[in-house]
């Protein structure tokens, strides 16, 4: 059952250009004036030690980055918006057109909207785009010991995890193991009748 069928190019009232839909958020392509909000949160001292990035990022590193995401096809980057206001970025990365597999990750940004359910949307608008209109089979992800709440939201999502990667990264003066988790179309359609969707 295709419940949350992605829409391209509708409008919101506030002119964003919408490419898919969830029931609370919308993702959309991201715009050059994206870099600095994205600069901001990679960089956050409470977002930081759960990505895998440790170094500053410059405001120049992430214009070049929304460049390099509009010149491959082996990445699908996009802005999460919530009532008009951007608060995150999803994507799909090493898409492998042969194996058809690729990867997810996410920050939401503003500490406010954490923990209200609106990455798990977003996901799942992103999940019903990968598996029902790019054809992939298998969508990878993977958290950090210690990062429960983007475990459960993954884990919500229908993933479940494949392997632990022990002391894989060292993050705030230790080595922490690296969880790897995925989801098949099964298990995701599954979630989403779960979840409501």
């Amino acid at each position: 059952m295709e419940t949350n069928t992605p829409l391209v190019l509708e409008k919101q009232s506030s002119d964003t250009v919408v490419f898919l839909r969830g029931k609370k958020t919308v993702l959309r392509p991201l715009k050059d004036s994206d870099a600095p909000k994205l600069q901001q949160w990679i960089n956050d001292p409470d977002i930081r030690p759960f990505v895998l990035n440790s170094f500053p990022i410059q405001l120049q590193g992430e214009i070049e980055f929304i460049e390099r995401a509009r010149k491959t096809d082996s990445n699908i980057i996009l802005a999460i918006e919530y009532q008009d206001e951007m608060i995150g970025i999803m994507g799909l990365h090493r898409i492998d057109w042969i194996s058809r597999i690729a990867t997810t990750g996410a920050i939401i940004g503003p500490s406010a909207h954490r923990g209200q359910g609106l990455g798990t949307d977003a996901k799942i608008a992103l999940l019903e785009y990968a598996f029902n209109t790019l054809g992939l089979r298998k969508i990878m992800s993977s958290v950090l010991d210690g990062n429960e709440r983007s475990a459960r939201y993954s884990q919500r999502c229908g993933y479940k995890i494949e392997a632990r990667l022990k002391e894989q990264r060292f993050k705030n003066g230790r080595y922490v193991d690296e969880i790897i988790l995925s989801v098949f179309k099964e298990d995701f359609e599954q979630a989403k009748l779960t979840l409501g969707y």
